[in-house]
Order: structure tokens, then sequence, then C-alpha cells
């Protein structure tokens, strides 16, 4: 048998439980240490959940030849300095969404993974849950004819304004937290990339809420809605010339079974049901997949790389109040 991945994180940020769960989750993979800045907190955060190894500096994990691979969920502004550093150091990176705070950022991320030939996934862990699986099957079948447009919201309230996603010095704001969910999930049911985008934002320390339209090269037409300053929503409808799609719970559902609702002309609404699924530990068993099988995956590359050239644009147009075209690096 293969041993299970050696996975080290970053940091302790909240999110990073996450990967606690993932690995609890699959014998593909083990959290085997974490790193912090404060090396009492990296042991403690450690042995509260059960994890071999701690070090009091990000390098002397990297450099510990106790890991296989990098889980990142440090702030946003820190993504990049540190998986090129993981990646300089022979080791594959996750990281969390987004990438990068800009394009030009992902750009060097990208460039250091090729370089070192090693995989680089960006965490959008929602795409993995089998409710896309089955959205995409309908699509293709033509459930609701040829594919038109999308709707999509995440929006949640951020009351303590310290915390990282209202901070602009950490590379936080609604798109880079929670908006970015909407744009993937854009791109990937559209499975092209938008050629014009234009949003309006309301913005006090950072973009605490984004309203955002992009235009496909197919004719495909989206529009999205994000905040850290709204009540809390969650929502996917992907409409075509015979019926739309509606997913209530498209990004984390839980414990719980999915639910697709399939409206169609003359036909009362269709709950398609999606067995519960982790999507943490399917996206870490992806990950493991990208890492056993060798070599950079440019089309993990090409995605990421693309996410931040869209969220470029995106912040330009709200800046200037024009249409921006995607410019691409």
């Amino acid at each position: 048998m293969t041993a299970p991945l050696r996975i080290g994180i970053l940091g302790c940020a909240n999110i990073a439980d996450s990967m606690i769960q993932a690995a609890a989750g699959t014998d593909t993979a083990v959290v085997q240490a974490v790193a912090s800045r404060d090396a009492q907190k990296a042991a403690e955060w450690a042995t509260s959940r059960g994890v071999p190894q701690s070090f009091g500096s990000y390098d002397d994990l990297l450099t510990s030849g106790s890991i296989d691979a990098v889980y990142i969920p440090l702030p946003n502004s820190l993504h990049a300095q540190w998986s090129i550093a993981a990646l300089k150091a022979g080791l594959p990176v996750l990281c969390e969404k987004p990438l990068c705070t800009t394009a030009e950022d992902a750009l060097q991320v990208v460039l250091a993974a090729r370089e070192a030939d090693l995989p680089l996934l960006e965490g959008y862990m929602y795409r993995y849950h089998p409710q896309y699986a089955v959205v995409q099957e309908l699509i293709r079948q033509g459930a609701i004819g040829e594919l038109s447009s999308m709707e999509s919201c995440f929006s949640w309230m951020c009351d303590d304004r310290s915390e990282i996603p209202a901070s602009n010095e950490l590379g936080g704001g609604a798109l880079r937290d929670v908006g970015g969910y909407c744009l993937h999930v854009s791109r990937m049911i559209a499975a092209c990339e938008p050629a014009r985008v234009s949003a309006f934002e309301r913005r006090s320390t950072v973009d605490d809420t984004m309203l955002g339209l992009l235009e496909f090269p197919t004719g495909v037409l989206a529009r999205f809605e994000t905040s850290i300053a709204n009540y809390e929503r969650h929502r996917v409808e992907i409409t075509g010339t015979a019926g739309s799609i509606v997913l209530e719970h498209p990004w984390v559902p839980g414990s719980k079974p999915a639910s697709i609702i399939l409206h169609r002309e003359e036909q009362p609404p269709q709950t398609i049901e999606v067995p519960p699924a982790n999507a943490y530990t399917l996206q870490l068993e992806h990950f493991v997949h990208l890492v056993r099988s060798g070599g950079v995956d440019e089309a993990a590359l090409q995605d990421a790389l693309a996410m931040a050239e869209v969220m470029d644009a995106l912040y330009a147009s709200a800046a200037d109040g024009r249409a921006q075209t995607v410019k691409t690096l």
C-alpha cells in the first residue's frame, strides 16, 4: 500500500480545521505538521487536534523533511510569497482561495510551479461535490435547453471588522473572500472564460458588497452578488432556453443531501437529491491524485490564473465605472 501523503499546514487559521476534517475522511493523506510564527500557538493547536509535529516558523516546516506537500490557509496577502517558497522547497501546494490578490502575483506562482514541475491547486472545494457532476450532466443532456444565463450569490455578515475579510492590508474584501465562488461556478458552467466584465461595489476599508456581470464569448451571460456586509445567502440558478436548475446549497451542503431543483415549462419542479459528501475530503483526494501522478497540472494552473485575471478586471470596472475586457497574462 502507498503511504498516506503527509500534509503540512502553514498557519493556524480557522479554515485550517477543514483540512483536519478532510484528512479524517480519507486514508490517502494525513496532517503531519503545522507551523506558526508563534511556536507555542503552533504546539497548542497541534496538540488539540492530534497533529504529530509543530514548528515555530514557516521556513522550518518547509525545510524539515517531515512533509510531502503543503496546505496554505494564510491571509490572502501572503499566499503568493509562501506558495512560491513551498514550491522552491520542492513541495506541492494546495492553497486556499484566492491563489493571489493580483493576476501578476498569480502568474509568478504559476511560473514557480512550472519551474518546479509540481502540482499547484487553488482551493475551491465546492466543485468536487458530486452535485456538480449531476448538474453538468443535466445541461449536457439538454434538460434546460441551450444554456443562456446564470445567477449566483454568496453573502454573509462580518460583524467583527478586525477580521481578515475586512482588512485591505491582508487582501480581504467580498470578492476575494466569497465572491470567487460565484466567479468560479460561472466559469465552470460556461466552460470558457469571460470576454468582458462589469462591476459595482459598496466599499469601506474593502469591497463590502459587489454586484458583477460576466459576458462569455459563447453569448452566455452571468451575474453575481457577493458581500461580507449582508444577510447570509447562498444560491445558484442556471437558466437555459427550456428551463432552469436551482442550487440552494451550492457551496457547502454539509452533512445533508444536496438538492437540485429542475424547473421546466409546464411541468412541476423536480427535486433531485444527491447523497451527502465532504467536498473538502474530495478536494484533498484530488490533490493527492495530482501529487501521485507527478509533475505540474497545467489545467489547474490555467484555472487559477484565469480566476485572478477576472478578479483584476472586476476590480478595475468597479473603480472606473466602465466594463472591462479581461486581460490575459
